[in-house]
């Protein structure tokens, strides 16, 4: 190697040249070999050394560290030992002598370089690495220095990386543990030395004129008068350098209180001093101070003192969410609690000068969250456990937390604070409901404090209240943040459906309709009494619009023009809107044991919906000319669709009202009804704007399905709406209307009428008039038959493709609908529908082509499976599954997967599905398409999708294999009762194995694949096989297959490919070690560990006898995870040991 001198100056240049603007990548990556090169020979870090004290080119020594860290993480073992102890001796002194004057970025590089040495050789040859620390601590000159060490050394060896064994994780675990005393007490020393040091200087100010209301909330928080003025004392003014100082100190301490467990060592003064730091947060003073004094460099600190409130908050943030609390803390916890509420007092204090929400506004945006953060933990983990101390004052706290939510000055954080508010509510019902005998007095205590909540909620989502701060919510836009959650995955499929579909001004309704509901469930009384009359109000101002109502020459004009009056017409039609949708959301709690103590409230409410709808439809609001067509016009629809849609909310409220009277009086519930239908059929029409004319479709379909009166059909507005839809010459409705109006059409007809007996349905009548309302539905779809067969031409082609969309679409979903009725309900629909699946299965194979058109019909075939399976019968389904197994020849499968995109591939999922719909159906009917389903997977799909990486059509398929085996285990398994009973003869008869070991060789291929979706699904289908069936105790995979699974499911643990999968693969490994435990240990663990490359016979050695051979699932699957870690460790040293090294 060329001189120390001549290197570094060759390696500066080369530095700089690699990040020369100018420089290509090619030389990029001539640089980039040359310096890896130069860092693998053995005594570069010689050199590395005198680089870092010799040069002032930051990045020669970041590569420089680099070169240090490469040899201390991956090739420490080989290094002689006396170049470790100059290593070990070099480094530090290094790190004392410029710590003051190195970047710090590359300070806090070498203090992990030092932490990484201490990983690997504290403290049997690195012995004093801990005291050094602590004395860095001690020194006043660098304490700073001092504190980074300890909290690099916090996260690098409490929860170490994997290139550790697990008992030297263990042990470095165990060695912090034993410091955490001392290191608690020198940080509790720094911080007190510091407040204290500062408070002495710190002026007091002149008593406030407000100073007198910090009596009795506070004296009832704080039991001792001491810690009240204590926590009263003024703020103390401190210079950068402690100011830095208390910042890294509360970085250490949150790191370490996320591991250590809570116990005695953490306290009280220690808890205080974190207190009295977490008031930096909400001294607005701070702030005021930066700014009064100008220079940029008082702002910085007012900012950075606001961070000190941030860290302190995280601190306790970190002890709050440990849910695990040893006795002996409790009482430090409720010192904590009666500690922050006193500064949630503080935050949400009114003087002269400030009103809360502006203070709010003051303080620093991470704090509030904090704080917000704090009061979630404190509800959702401990309210259940302080509630219990009588000297805790709940309910002055609820006044504390509605202070806070409801001057939140963002939005954000106003839900956030909603959020809290439901979890109280929630634990509030479970626990009225675990303890009914106390109901009333627990209610008693917060009934104030929830009708309070429940207005001012009411009041945030009206623009009469709350004008400004509604207008700047988007009601256009869908929500980006929900978008972006959804991109990575984080939400669950049903809340992403609801939550896609919402913009900003939804969602804001939504979680405050969710509080209100959570109240009336608790407070049904007085939520209906808040409620109602505001719901009033705006109604009167709705339904006195008729007067305003002119004739003019092109139609009707709402004859309101002045500016203000628009503006109020406006603001009271959005609440109108709004509190419509609360009505609806409230419609559950009318119901059920409660119907008759609440039946005249809800009588109250309907009949006012009723009335609202009707006269929207009479003097038809929807078609009006106004004054501000774009504000005025989309408020009158959504006042009226929204009617519509909370009338429809009390569906189930009508059904329960027509069982309690349909024997004495039902004409007030019949009149109910009619007016209902009154104000529905002048919508459904193709003119009429979709947004309405769907709520009146979903509305029908209530009435249709969960009222069901015996007289709906007889009543003249539905004959309407029957001829409406049976009429060709009329322009047929937008498909989601057409769909949701001939589902209730069909329901009337189909589904059994409440409180009658079979003998009074009049199935023979309606059964017929089914069919004919089916008939007209079809019948340009029934014609397509004749010339299916016929070469058609483009335009033509794009025709038939539209009749069979239109068509299939409401047919499957009338048979949807009725899937899970009455069989006689479902015969009249077969009855009805018989013509139409003999023609979609005569039209089937002249579309197998056209993969949309295809993809339609096996969705309506899917669902007749699904449905009315047993209506079709034996002979026509057979027929049609023959069809479809003709059809789908490995030619056309092999088309559909490879060449035709997503549609294709789901033609052949949704014919996978259909497929699994017929192997689950017990009996004997369909046991004869067994070995013809299974070839079609093993010998024509399997080998198509196999090598694919792509996931599509797999899961179909394993899903069918599935339900192959489960629910067909006899075709493989001939077991009798007398061989069961028979000892001697314990193994059962084995049929078509070739089948089953082909499918069971599928499986395992699944868990070599990527795809982390198949695999947990698989694994998840051979146990419940195993728990079902007892799979892994079969002979014929307890011999040739089990430890092959074992083995398989080892080496995608030891590759990390499925680490989120960790503990589902533990246990499956376990269930089928568990079958033979002795042939795992004497057989196959030797065996695995003799095939193990990369480490040598006593490194497998200590790997064995590590694994101890316990039988209990917890144990067992700690061996595994600790065999694992552990041969990925001895592979890294031995990857990083210099070549020759001899190893003993």
């Amino acid at each position: 190697m060329a001189s120390e001198e001549a290197s570094l100056r060759a390696l500066e240049s080369l530095m700089t040249e690699f990040f020369h603007n100018c420089t290509t990548n090619e030389r990029k990556r001539e640089i980039e070999e040359l310096l890896n090169n130069f860092a693998q020979q053995i005594g570069a870090w010689r050199f590395c050394l005198y680089f870092l004290s010799s040069t002032r080119n930051d990045y020669v020594m970041m590569y420089s560290l680099t070169v240090f860290e490469n040899l201390i993480n991956k090739m420490w073992l080989g290094v002689p030992s006396q170049d470790k102890m100059e290593i070990r001796s070099c480094l530090p002194k290094l790190l004392l002598a410029h710590h003051k004057t190195l970047p710090y970025f590359i300070r806090n590089k070498l203090c992990k370089v030092i932490v990484d040495i201490g990983r690997q050789d504290w403290p049997m040859f690195y012995h004093d690495f801990f005291t050094n620390i602590l004395q860095l601590i001690q020194s006043p000159v660098t304490t700073p220095l001092g504190l980074i060490m300890l909290k690099t050394t916090s996260e690098e060896l409490a929860c170490p990386r994997e290139d550790l064994s697990v008992a030297r994780k263990e042990e470095l675990r165990k060695l912090l543990l034993d410091q955490v005393q001392t290191v608690l007490g020198l940080l509790t020393g720094i911080l007190e030395s510091i407040w204290d040091k500062h408070s002495a200087t710190a002026a007091t100010p002149p008593p406030s004129p407000t100073s007198g209301e910090s009596g009795d909330l506070l004296s009832s928080l704080l039991q001792s008068p001491s810690a009240a003025k204590l926590l009263n004392q003024p703020i103390p003014i401190l210079d950068t350098e402690s100011e830095y100082i208390c910042s890294l100190a509360l970085e250490c301490l949150a790191h370490l209180f996320s591991w250590i467990p809570l116990s005695t060592s953490i306290t009280p003064s220690l808890l205080t001093t974190i207190f009295h730091f977490a008031r930096f947060g909400c001294d607005t003073r701070v702030r005021k101070m930066s700014s009064v004094n100008g220079s940029s460099q008082n702002s910085v600190l007012g900012q950075e003192r606001g961070r000190l409130g941030v860290l302190a908050m995280s601190c306790i943030n970190e002890l709050m969410s440990k849910n695990c609390v040893p006795m002996e803390f409790e009482e430090y916890l409720l010192r904590m609690f009666q500690q922050t509420f006193y500064l949630l007092q503080k935050i949400t204090k009114e003087n002269n000068a400030h009103t809360v929400k502006s203070r709010l506004e003051e303080l620093d945006e991470s704090y509030i969250e904090k704080f917000t953060d704090f009061l979630r933990l404190f509800v959702s983990v401990h309210l259940r456990r302080i509630e219990s101390y009588s000297q805790f004052p709940v309910v002055e706290f609820l006044a504390l937390l509605f202070k806070y939510t409801f001057h939140q000055p963002t939005h954000e954080g106003y839900f956030s604070c909603l959020d809290i508010w439901t979890l109280f509510l929630d634990y509030l019902t479970s626990k009225i409901k675990s303890r009914l005998a106390d109901k009333e007095a627990v209610l008693s205590r917060y009934e104030d404090a929830l009708v309070l909540l429940l207005t001012e909620v009411l009041n945030r989502i009206q623009f009469r209240y709350n004008q400004a701060q509604l207008e700047e919510l988007d009601d256009e836009t869908l929500d980006d943040d929900v978008r972006s959650r959804v991109e990575q995955g984080q939400l669950q499929d049903q809340i992403l459906t609801l939550a896609l579909q919402q913009t900003e001004w939804q969602r804001y309704l939504r979680q405050s309709l969710e509080v209100v509901a959570k109240v009336m469930e608790l407070l049904p009384t007085h939520a209906f009494s808040t409620l109602f009359p505001v719901l009033q109000d705006n109604l009167e101002v709705y339904l006195g619009l008729q007067q305003f109502v002119v004739t003019s020459g092109t139609g009707h004009r709402l004859n309101i023009t002045a500016e203000n009056d628009c503006r109020r017409l406006h603001c009271s039609l959005r609440d109108l809107s709004s509190l419509l949708q609360a009505v609806g959301r409230l419609a559950e709690y009318f119901i059920g044991d409660v119907f008759a103590a609440r039946f005249n409230d809800a009588l109250t409410v309907v009949e006012r919906l009723v009335k609202v709808t009707l006269y929207g439809s009479q003097i038809k609001l929807y078609n009006i000319e106004t004054a501000v067509p774009s504000v005025l016009k989309p408020d009158l629809i959504d006042v009226h669709a929204q009617s519509l849609a909370a009338l429809q909310a009390y569906a189930h409220w009508l059904a329960q009202f027509y069982s309690e009277v349909h024997r004495q009086n039902p004409e007030q519930f019949i009149s109910l009804v009619s007016t209902a239908l009154e104000a529905i059929t002048p919508l459904i029409s193709s003119k009429v704007q979709e947004k309405l004319l769907l709520s009146a479709c979903h509305l029908l379909v209530s009435l249709a399905t969960t009222v069901r009166p015996v007289f709906l059909i007889s009543i003249p507005a539905v004959q309407k709406v029957f001829n409406r839809i049976t009429d060709t010459s009329t322009q047929r409705l937008p498909d989601k209307a057409q769909v949701l109006v001939c589902r209730a059409l069909s329901n009337v007809l189909l589904l059994p009428w409440p409180n009658l007996p079979e003998s009074e349905q009049q199935w023979a009548v309606r059964s017929t008039n089914h069919a004919s309302l089916i008939s007209a539905l079809t019948r340009e779809y029934r014609q397509l038959k004749s010339n299916a067969i016929m070469p058609q031409r483009k335009v033509q082609l794009e025709d038939t493709k539209v009749i069979i969309h239109q068509t299939l679409s409401v047919l499957e979903d009338i048979v949807e609908s009725i899937s899970g009725e009455s069989t006689k309900s479902r015969q009249i629909c077969y009855q009805s529908l018989q013509e139409s699946v003999q023609v979609s299965l005569a039209l089937f194979p002249a579309f197998i082509h056209q993969s949309d058109v295809t993809d339609e019909m096996l969705s309506f075939f899917l669902t007749l499976f699904q449905g009315l399976r047993v209506q079709m019968g034996v002979p026509f389904t057979e027929q049609i599954i023959q069809t479809f197994l003709n059809m789908f020849t490995r030619e056309q499968l092999a088309e559909s997967i490879l060449h035709e995109g997503s549609t294709g591939c789901r033609v052949v999922e949704k014919f996978l599905k259909i497929l699994q719909v017929v192997v689950q159906e017990p009996g004997q009917v369909f046991k004869p398409f067994l070995p013809s389903v299974i070839s079609l997977c093993m010998e024509q799909v399997y080998p198509i999708i196999a090598e694919r990486s792509s996931p599509d059509v797999k899961a179909e398929l394993f899903e069918l294999l599935f339900r192959v085996l489960h629910h067909n285990w006899r075709y493989f398994f001939k077991s009798s009762v007398l061989a069961s009973v028979q000892r001697g003869v314990a193994e059962e008869q084995m049929e078509n194995e070739a089948q089953f070991s082909a499918i069971m060789q599928a499986f395992g291929q699944s868990f070599l694949q990527p795809d982390i979706h198949l695999f947990k699904q698989n694994l998840f289908y051979l146990e419940t096989l195993n728990t079902k069936q007892k799979l892994y105790h079969k002979k014929i995979f307890r011999t040739t297959m089990l430890f092959q699974f074992v083995n398989v499911l080892l080496q995608v643990l030891v590759h990390k490919s499925h680490d989120l999968l960790q503990e589902e693969i533990g246990i499956a490994t376990y269930n089928m070690a568990s079958v033979d435990f002795d042939g795992f240990y004497s057989a196959f663990l030797p065996e695995f560990l003799a095939s193990c490359d990369g480490v040598d016979s006593n490194q497998k050695n200590v790997l064995g006898r590590n694994f101890k051979m316990d039988r209990d699932l917890p144990s067992f699957t700690q061996n595994v995870h600790r065999l694992v870690n552990d041969l990925r460790y001895y592979r890294l040293c031995n990857d990083s040991l210099p070549p020759g090294t001899v190893k003993l």
